[in-house]
């Protein structure tokens, strides 16, 4: 069975079973461009539009500018599509002109035909329309840019937790790794000893920095452009909507809600979506880091650092029997990549708004959608089978420390520099340690040497300066 739809363009037959109508119809016979659909991509925002559209429902019966069955029927059906019920009828490409408006239509028209099959037992438009109703006092201009603020905080609360329980596997392990002594390096060159402990350590802290970024920039999202309607003036609303709409949809999301101070600025700019992505850049880049730092630290193991073995994922080749590579950072090191190009492509979106309108947001969704799934997805991935499974080997890590010759630092700080780097240059030259050039030169005595020498205590400012005060005094 069909059923005739039109629009503004004229009219169209859509099959009956579809819960959307005419303009998604237009908007497939531009698709596919990606092959990646609001219903697959982005349910997160279909659940916030729909949320709106219930709110508003409410609002537009509490003034009396809707029937009560009406608005029933749409509240019903808004939050039988926040359940999840009909994503495989939310068919609209990720990629699409006209500033989101496909995305909102295709929602429209879901819910007011499966609010009209409510009070009529069919589809159509004979008792609730998609515009007249189900867009009562609202226009894509605002009501997208505010599901896609509220998206956006509840996928900033979930990978909150996936980042936190990052952090606490770092913090297990620095403990654990606390006294094992190793090389540090700078530019990939020896320098003087720290412990595997303090490295991750670094590690957890770094992370405990992105969670406030998180925190700082997710509290943004509550601020919402909601009445701005078309360019900010508020044009269609009824009086004694908006506020009774702010109720409800604090009411449904639980969360404390605001207006953006200038309405219009809050449809011109898109900077809060660019620092949403800034923040991700900043986290995927730092996890990027450590990743980096645990290939370098295992690799090997006969020709490389061997510092530490990372958990076995999968085998490292399909010719060399036995070989075992870094799978799991260098994921991390991939979603890295993607994520810095989601973010330049949010910051060419943010910058081309024109006028009264930024209309790239459905770029902007897209690739803030896609870094948050890859950061929430590989993150859990990373703690569980790679960072909490690392395993330190304790004697290499030690040897390491004990033949540096950038221990001869300390000589430098008692000595003079001069002296500490002819120490140094001896030590290669000789193939011998710092320790024992230090007490042939007759700096220091054996027992001299063993205290201020010893690779744990130049892990401890406090040790070592125990230590530099009992040479100094003798």
């Amino acid at each position: 069975m069909m059923r005739t739809e039109h629009d503004g363009l004229g009219e169209m037959q859509v099959p009956d079973e579809l819960y959307y109508g005419i303009q998604t119809m237009r908007s497939l016979q531009l698709s596919p461009v990606s092959h990646r659909t609001i219903g697959a991509d982005a349910f997160t925002l279909m659940k916030y539009l729909a949320a709106i559209k219930k709110a508003a429902a409410r609002a537009n019966c509490q003034i009396e500018s809707m029937d009560e069955r009406v608005s029933g029927a749409i509240c019903q059906a808004a939050g039988e599509v926040m359940q999840g019920k009909w994503t495989s009828f939310f068919v609209v490409d990720m990629f699409q002109g006209g500033g989101g408006i496909a995305t909102h239509m295709n929602v429209n028209e879901v819910i007011a035909n499966r609010a009209n099959e409510l009070l009529t037992g069919e589809k159509g438009y004979s008792m609730v329309h998609p515009n007249t109703h189900v867009n009562m006092g609202q226009s894509t201009n605002d009501v997208l840019p505010s599901a896609m603020k509220l998206s956006l905080y509840e996928k900033a609360e979930t990978l909150i937790a996936q980042v936190e329980s990052l952090r606490e596997a770092w913090l297990t392990k620095a403990e654990e790794c606390a006294d094992v002594v190793k090389l540090g390096r700078t530019c990939l060159q020896d320098a003087l000893p720290v412990t595997l402990g303090q490295e991750f350590g670094g590690y957890a802290s770094m992370l405990d920095r992105q969670i406030r970024y998180l925190r700082e920039v997710q509290t943004e999202c509550l601020q919402l452009p909601l009445g701005a309607t078309a360019v900010g003036t508020g044009v269609g609303l009824l009086p004694g909507f908006l506020p009774a709409c702010y109720r409800h949809l604090q009411e449904i999301t639980g969360w404390e809600l605001h207006s953006e101070d200038n309405l219009f600025d809050g449809l011109q700019y898109a900077d809060v979506y660019l620092r949403m992505s800034a923040v991700l850049k900043s986290l995927a880049t730092g996890i990027s880091k450590m990743s980096r730092d645990l290939r370098i630290m295992s690799s090997g193991p006969n020709g490389g650092l061997n510092e530490i073995e990372l958990p076995s994922a999968q085998p490292g080749s399909s010719i060399m029997p036995g070989k075992v590579n870094p799978i799991l950072p260098e994921l991390m090191i991939q979603v890295s990549y993607q994520v810095c190009g989601n973010d330049y492509t949010v910051t060419m979106a943010a910058e081309g708004g024109e006028l009264d309108l930024n209309v790239w947001e459905s770029l902007i969704v897209k690739c803030l959608f896609e870094s948050f799934t890859l950061l929430t997805e590989s993150i859990p991935l990373f703690a569980n089978k790679c960072v909490s499974g690392i395993r330190a080997n304790r004697d290499v890590c030690r040897s390491y420390a004990e033949t540096s010759t950038a221990v001869a630092a300390v000589i430098a700080t008692i000595f003079g520099y001069e002296t500490g780097s002819d120490v140094a240059k001896q030590a290669i030259r000789e193939q011998k340690t710092v320790k024992q050039v230090v007490v042939e030169r007759g700096l220091l005595t054996a027992q001299e040497a063993e205290w201020l020498l010893d690779p744990v205590n130049l892990t401890d400012p406090k040790r070592l300066d125990d230590v530099l005060v009992r040479i100094r005094q003798k």
